[in-house]
This record gives structure tokens, sequence and C-alpha cells, in this order.
């Protein structure tokens, strides 16, 4: 063996062990936590249907004035239907529980029953506005039994707009 061929192989040994026992230190380290749990979510678009538009009527006005009635897409401007498309291809359900989006997630609050329990809470808020502030600034308000920092605080600009409203259409609708 030359000397040049043994000193190829000093070099290779010296690069490539160190940087195997850095792969496997990667691949076997757990965070701290207790195993590593993978989550696969899978979502599906909608299915859409066109319906042809419903005719309007005009009537004199009255005199009698009728209760307001408050529902989940006029009090966030969202569409619940929409909403349940942006909780499932965001992920909403490997952390949350939603019956309606029929999740089981139990590393955060369970969405059937915890917003309204926790906007009361939380001064007596607005359910609509306490759920958009529990995904805008998840920090805000947190739930007994659950810990700061564990849900992401990016949803408020990763998500427009129109997906933000719909989401909390859809929380505050899927509750009912």
């Amino acid at each position: 063996m030359a000397v040049g061929e043994i000193l190829a192989w000093l070099l290779f040994a010296a690069l490539l062990v160190p940087a195997g026992f850095v792969g496997w230190v990667i691949g076997h380290y757990s965070g701290g936590h207790a195993g590593t749990r993978t989550v696969t979510v899978t979502a599906s678009a909608p299915a859409t249907t066109t319906a042809a538009a419903p005719a309007t009527t005009t009537a004199a006005a009255t005199t009698t004035a009728a209760a307001p009635t408050t529902t989940a897409a006029a009090s966030t401007g969202g569409n619940a239907a929409a909403g349940k498309s942006v909780f499932v291809s965001n992920g909403c359900g490997a952390c949350h529980t939603l019956s309606q989006a029929g999740t089981s997630g139990k590393v955060g609050p369970d969405l059937n029953t915890a917003p309204a329990a926790d906007a009361k809470k939380d001064g007596n808020m607005a359910l609509a506005a306490f759920v958009k502030q529990s995904i805008v600034d998840p920090n805000a308000y947190i739930a007994a039994g659950f810990q700061k920092g564990i849900m992401p605080g990016t949803f408020g600009t990763s998500l427009s707009s129109t997906q933000l409203a719909d989401l909390v259409a859809f929380v505050v609708a899927a509750r009912k």
C-alpha cells in the first residue's frame, strides 16, 4: 500500500466517523420528550355544488322589531364550511379534539367545550373574538392544564384574513 493511499483512508475515516456519530445522535435525540409521534393529516377540498339563487321579495317596513339573530358566519364574516378545510389543512386536529372535524388531539384544549368556558373566564369575551384571539395570539389566554408556548404563534401571519375568518366561523359553529 502506498503512503498516499494510507493517508486517503485515514482522511476518509477521520471525516466519516464523526459525521456518522453526529447523524446517529441527531436521529436518536428526542428533545427531552418521552418519544416522538408522527401525525399524518389528510385534507380534501370541500364538495362544491351550484344552487339556484333564492328568490328575493321586498316587503314594506313594519314597526315590529324582530329579535336579532347571530350566526357564526355573521359574527365572524367567515364561511364555516371553508373553515373546516382550513382546520384540516393546517393540522389543527393533530392537537385539538373537535367532533365536527373528526379529530381527537389531546395536546391542546378540546374545542368542543373549552372555547365557550374559557371565553367567559377571560373577561366574558364574545366567543368568536376569543377564538380569533386564541389563534392569532395563542399565549394571550392559557387554558387550565396547558402550558404557554405550545401552540405556534404564526397562524396570525400564515393564514389570510379570509382563512382566519373561515376558521373562526368553523370552530364557533362546530361546537353547536
